[in-house]
């Protein structure tokens, strides 16, 4: 028989002769021998996840040994096989970042030859020890998917799984929230709001792992937590070579052209590995009317990594990541005939530091100290209409914190600490460039903007501020396993200075059961959420200033023209179920309610890219989601997701830059259904891969509506700019909500691999492949109005080195 020790804390000379890759992934290590107790070299050991496509393998050495880091937390099949012996292979939970140590000894091979500890792949279809929802995605399935050519960051990927409602230029709603993601990348947080008109997004190029939580949130994540992105980049160190990469070449409709070179390898102690993304293309952004006017821009990324093995304790990582996007803001018909010429520039840049220590075969201590800085820029033109506008605003983040992991017994646990500040500087000015915009015969006249109204003698309105804020949060999270139970039990504690000053203790608490016999696992939790303001643009929208240009009926509607902008405080309540459907099928069920007080959310500036903070009274959601997750069998696999939500928001609302009574109706005239809502939202993808190195993916999206602004469709028939869009939005529904659409897209590819190594891919794509014509947003208070990008198909080329 096979005989073997598997846990953590077992062969300390292995666990501590091992440091951690990144912050959040596991390591599993150990050592093969034969039957005498000999080390058995060039043993294949594999550790896979059939539902996350997860797959990491490695060769034991000489000595028998073996190292596989990086691995995202989850529970894996791990097998071990050399030809001559029986194979071995065994699920095992890989959730700490403790190095897991397994100790094999291999049978000479018999008539049987091969051993299963347990009940194999049909067990991973369901995952006992989540008691939230938690799902994953790797880079290989990244790489395939079939996605909207252009502009599309991370996002795109994200919007496929359950919970999310996609909006335009990559904007999505976790769970009825306008944003509020985190991003962790290799343990550096970025909360920025990173959608294509606002910032520069994450590159999923760099992506070997993302991990998505919207439910039970872990302690060790604050600020915005409606939903955190958990990024493990591509390393070097165990890339086996000394140099390699590929040359990714790409072209697609409206002129797209892009190249993604990423280079990666190890030499002795020193592993790296660095992307570059450039990208131009004339729809940069999703379009504001049927034509698609004054839309280019460009954009180029970079990100690097290094790994330096220090000793036999100790790691130290350095990232670094920038961004730099320059592009024109989409026209409708009246300001492209009058030569309107605005443009934006987005530009940031990030780096960080890290250090991982293992302290002993049960502990390690893992720290990180960042730095990120992020600048926005709006060019006017002498066109502009009906409003001209600039703006240059700079935030920069410092964020150090340290985290302690140890096992003891049933207990995984892990403690820590981050210190942020954030420096904020804005500057912002407008005037009203069309007579007709705010008519003093019109019933809809604000007199507070006649000082600013250029076409009546007036000036610019002029606003510049700075300050500088801080988040201070200290966090302990345990991870308990009892027989068929598992619990997750997190504290955290938030405060909060900037404008406001506040704090927050806030239990995050989690309980799963496993019913074995029927393959179900039962589960819900608690968590209470502190979610603070988002930096940009807040001073100018917390200001007096702003606030002296609201229309008079605001202090007539909610009592006060200025009022802080504070924290966000939920209560967040999920329920759910796991049930493996057979060998072949997972499902995923969760119910979740949400009640939160002081709203955040954004309002629109017109049709630019610039978005003010606001917040409401309070906000209610409901959702329903179901995932379903069909493993590869015979080279097919696929995954479906739905999505219910209902979101309605309380007035009165404060902050923001309204120029216009119509905002004010809609946010003062009692509980609303805001445009995050929407009935149904579902998701499929399908895939097929050919051991000859063919692949299919069909991707297929239906989204119910997001609610539209309540327009009268007497004036939109008149308007011509928007006249063609009332075809694709219901007015006369309640609430009014653009038309539901499906968009289906769809890639075809084949990969090239040769002595087991991968030599090139070429692969053709097509988005909205039916050509539908449909809107994102109509006239919202919060996005404007966006099309959908009509039928584009794309080429992809690319060589391994």
């Amino acid at each position: 028989m096979v005989k073997l020790h598997l846990r953590y804390g077992l062969g300390a000379a292995i666990a501590t002769s091992l440091s951690l890759f990144a912050q959040g992934t596991a390591t599993l290590a150990g050592q093969v021998t034969d039957p005498s107790g000999a080390a058995v070299p060039a043993a294949r050991v594999m550790v896979e996840n059939a539902v996350t496509k997860y797959r990491a393998e490695a060769e034991s050495g000489q000595d028998g040994g073996f190292s596989i880091r990086s691995i995202p937390f989850h529970t894996y099949q791990v097998s071990v096989s050399k030809p001559g012996f029986q194979a071995w292979q065994q699920n095992i939970s890989l959730r700490s970042t403790v190095p897991f140590v397994l100790i094999t000894k291999l049978e000479l091979a018999a008539a049987s030859d091969s051993v299963t500890v347990n009940s194999g792949e049909s067990a991973l279809l369901v995952d006992p020890e989540e008691t939230g929802t938690h799902v994953q995605m790797n880079q290989g399935d990244i790489d395939r998917l079939a996605r909207q050519a252009g502009n599309r960051g991370l996002e795109s990927v994200i919007v496929s799984f359950p919970g999310f409602a996609q909006n335009a230029n990559g904007a999505i709603h976790p769970r009825g929230a306008h944003n509020q993601m985190t991003f962790v990348i290799d343990g550096m947080p970025i909360s920025d709001q990173l959608t294509g008109a606002f910032a520069n997004a994450v590159d999923p190029n760099i992506v070997q792992t993302v991990e998505l939580f919207t439910g039970n949130i872990p302690a060790e994540y604050g600020a915005k937590v409606s939903a955190v992105a958990n990024i493990t980049t591509r390393p070097g160190l165990g890339f086996g070579r000394r140099f390699g990469g590929s040359l990714s070449l790409n072209a697609a409709r409206y002129d797209l052209l892009s190249q993604v070179t990423q280079v990666a390898g190890e030499a002795g102690r020193l592993g790296y590995s660095a992307t570059v993304n450039t990208m131009k293309t004339n729809r940069y952004l999703d379009a504001v009317s049927l034509d698609d006017l004054h839309n280019g821009g460009n954009s180029e990324r970079g990100f690097f990594r290094f790994d330096i093995q220090g000793g036999a304790r100790d790691l130290f990582r350095i990232n670094g990541m920038t961004g730099r996007s320059s592009f024109q803001l989409a026209n409708l018909r009246s300001q492209h005939a009058k030569g309107m010429d605005q443009r934006q520039m987005l530009r940031d840049a990030s780096g960080s530091f890290s250090w991982i220590h293992t302290v002993s075969a049960r502990a390690t201590l893992e720290s990180t100290t960042s730095y990120r800085t992020t600048d926005a820029r709006l060019a006017p033109s002498a066109g502009d209409t009906p409003v001209t506008a600039s703006q240059q605003r700079h935030l920069a983040t410092f964020t150090t914190g340290a985290r302690f992991n140890t096992i003891r017994g049933a207990h995984n646990l892990r403690a820590g600490f981050d210190v942020q500040r954030f420096p904020v500087s804005e500057s912002f000015s407008f005037g009203i460039t069309e007579r007709s915009f705010n008519d003093p015969a019109s019933d809809s006249y604000n007199p507070n903007l006649r000082p600013y109204d250029l076409t009546r003698g007036g000036g610019h309105f002029r606003f510049a501020g700075k300050r500088a804020g801080g988040l201070y949060s200290g966090f302990v999270q345990d991870s308990v396993k009892l027989e068929r139970w598992q619990f997750t039990l997190g504290l955290r504690l938030d405060a909060y200075r900037l404008l406001v000053r506040g704090s927050q203790l806030q239990p995050r608490l989690g309980a799963s059961y496993h019913i074995r016999e029927t393959g179900t696992v039962l589960r819900a939790s608690y968590n209470r959420l502190y979610q603070t303001p988002p930096n940009e643009n807040l001073l100018l929208s917390s200001s007096g200033k702003a606030a002296s240009v609201a229309p008079p009926a605001v202090g007539e509607a909610l009592g006060s023209a200025v009022a802080p902008i504070r924290p966000e405080r939920q209560d967040f309540v999920e329920a759910g179920v796991q049930q493996a459907l057979g060998k072949r099928a997972g499902l995923n069920i969760s119910y979740y309610h949400k009640q939160a007080h002081d709203q955040q959310d954004n309002n629109n500036f017109l049709n630019t890219g610039i978005i003010f903070p606001i917040t409401l009274s309070k906000i209610r959601v409901n959702g329903l989601e179901a995932r379903l997750v069909a493993p590869p069998a015979r080279g097919v696999s696929g995954s479906l997701s739905i999505t219910h939500s209902r979101a309605v928001s309380t007035p009165p609302f404060s902050g923001g830059l309204y120029i216009g009574n119509d905002a004010v109706d809609a946010l003062s005239a009692g509980p609303f259904v805001i445009d995050h809502d929407q009935p149904l939202a579902i998701h499929g993808i399908l895939t097929w891969n050919h051991r000859s190195g063919l692949y299919v993916t069909f991707s297929t999206r239906y989204d119910a509506g997001l609610v539209a602004n309540p327009s009268d469709p007497a004036e939109v028939a008149k308007d011509p700019d928007f006249s063609d869009l009332l075809g694709y939005v219901n007015l006369a529904a309640d609430p009014p909500r653009v038309n539901p659409r499906t968009i289906l897209d769809c890639g075809l590819g084949f990969e090239r691999t040769k002595d087991g190594r991968r030599r090139w891919d070429l692969s053709t794509q097509v988005s909205n492949l039916t050509n539908r014509t449909a809107l994102y947003s109509f006239q919202s208070v919060f996005v404007g109005t966006r099309v959908v990008q009509p039928a584009t198909m794309g080429l992809r080329f690319r060589w391994f080195l």
